[in-house]
């Protein structure tokens, strides 16, 4: 913890407001949202539908605003688009407790989502442009604090949703209302300076759009990703499911499912930094990220080889064969996305040639997103037809072979020095 907290002050003011600010963010989210879901079909009774159609608003809202929130914060600022994504979630989160009609709740979700477009690409920007030349260790160790929010949140909210889930809308508004504050005061504002940045000032938004979308490298590494963030999410999908199909749904299922979580948040949290200096001293960028890549679709080697083996009736050989396999694979998945995600952040600024910075992160979060979402719709249709057809093996090959092939889609956008960034334009010398 002390090594983790000397480098975190190795690095200007900004850099590390950033990070904590990341953590926070992640605090206030995760003590409210796993237990949304069951405030709104529980004490407000509402239909299954319902409930589904509040949430999806959420992650529409969120997913569909990334480009515009990212191009927001080129035009006006990062600092901007981060106070006001605070504050709008500030007052998302406060309705979501105090208000039971739908069209509030649906408003108060909507306000949620939009606050994460306009703050995500914006820190993010942020702090690739504040921390220069080490920005591949920064995005390492802000990966740390964003881990921790993840681990830390759910527990928070278990205890405040325990005594009333308004208490913990209002806490977790509270929070963000605190963020906004300290936002405000302690975070600089920083102005663009560059002339490319200038330049781009004067181009319409659709202009601008349209040279993004004519950066076939940023692109095909952009959809070569996808599948990253979909074998990463199953963390809440598929490995939670298998746990519970073998375990049941009673207490080992649930402390199981507590396991996988805490596997791969306390994984990150001990070994990001570590894992991200050794590969930096060994491979190229590109390099990395196949390696990432590969590890992440390797994760559900474990659970395919547990399919050939014989389901005990009960006992202790089922709560192992229900309990180790999943957990191995979201430990090799957080390996996966620690090798792969200090480098996906630093390679997504290389390729935007550092103009449009929060842009690209906005568009690159949108395609992400709308991948993770057809994923999981055939994750789940895999999923459903294994169980249908008594083939378990199936979900598990398909997840491997798209880690594998995302690897190798990777491999050729690196072979090929696609992954390298436009060559910066030599400026006039001046006399």
């Amino acid at each position: 913890m002390r090594g983790l907290l000397t480098q975190v002050r190795s690095y200007e003011r900004s850099v590390q407001l950033l990070m904590v600010n990341q953590f926070t963010i992640n605090l206030g989210f995760y003590m409210l949202m796993p237990y949304l879901a069951a405030h709104l079909s529980g004490t407000l009774g509402l239909a299954g539908w319902v409930v589904g159609l509040v949430l999806g608003v959420r992650n529409f809202s969120q997913q569909g605003m990334f480009l515009v929130g990212g191009t927001l914060a080129d035009r006006l600022g990062y600092k901007p688009m981060i106070v006001a994504g605070c504050v709008l979630r500030t007052v998302g989160f406060a309705t979501l407790g105090l208000v039971d009609s739908l069209a509030a709740l649906i408003a108060a979700s909507a306000a949620t989502g939009l606050a994460g477009a306009l703050f995500n690409p914006a820190v993010r920007a942020y702090l690739a442009a504040d921390a220069g030349e080490r920005r591949v260790e920064a995005f390492a160790l802000f990966n740390v604090f964003y881990q921790a929010g993840i681990l830390l949140g759910p527990l928070v909210g278990m205890v405040l949703t325990g005594v009333d889930f308004r208490i913990t809308c209002l806490v977790a508004a509270g929070i963000f209302a605190l963020l906004s504050v300290v936002q405000v005061r302690a975070l600089p504002a920083r102005r663009k300076d560059t002339g490319q940045e200038r330049d781009g000032d004067r181009e319409s938004v659709l202009a601008q759009w349209r040279g993004i979308l004519a950066n076939r490298p940023f692109l095909l590494f952009s959809a070569a990703m996808i599948g990253s963030y979909v074998l990463t999410f199953q963390v809440y999908l598929s490995l939670p499911l298998e746990v519970r199909r073998l375990g049941g749904e009673g207490e080992f299922g649930t402390a199981a499912v507590a396991v996988l979580f805490a596997v791969s948040g306390l994984s990150t949290m001990v070994g990001q930094t570590r894992v991200t200096a050794w590969c930096r001293a060994r491979y190229e960028p590109g390099q990395a990220l196949v390696r990432g890549l590969a590890a992440m679709g390797l994760a559900f080697v474990p659970l395919l080889s547990a399919t050939a083996v014989p389901v005990p009736r009960a006992g202790v050989g089922l709560w192992l064969l229900a309990a180790v396999p999943p957990t191995l694979a979201a430990l090799l998945l957080a390996v996966g996305t620690m090798i792969a995600y200090p480098f996906e952040m630093d390679t997504i600024v290389r390729l935007s040639g550092d103009r449009l910075v929060a842009t690209h992160y906005g568009l690159y979060n949108t395609i992400c997103g709308i991948g993770i979402t057809l994923g999981n719709l055939l994750t789940g249709a895999a999923l459903d037809a294994a169980r249908a057809a008594g083939m378990p093996a199936l979900p598990w090959i398909s997840l491997t072979v798209l880690g594998l092939a995302c690897a190798a889609a990777l491999y050729g956008l690196h072979v090929t020095g696609r992954l390298k960034g436009p060559v910066p334009e030599a400026r006039p010398a001046t006399v």
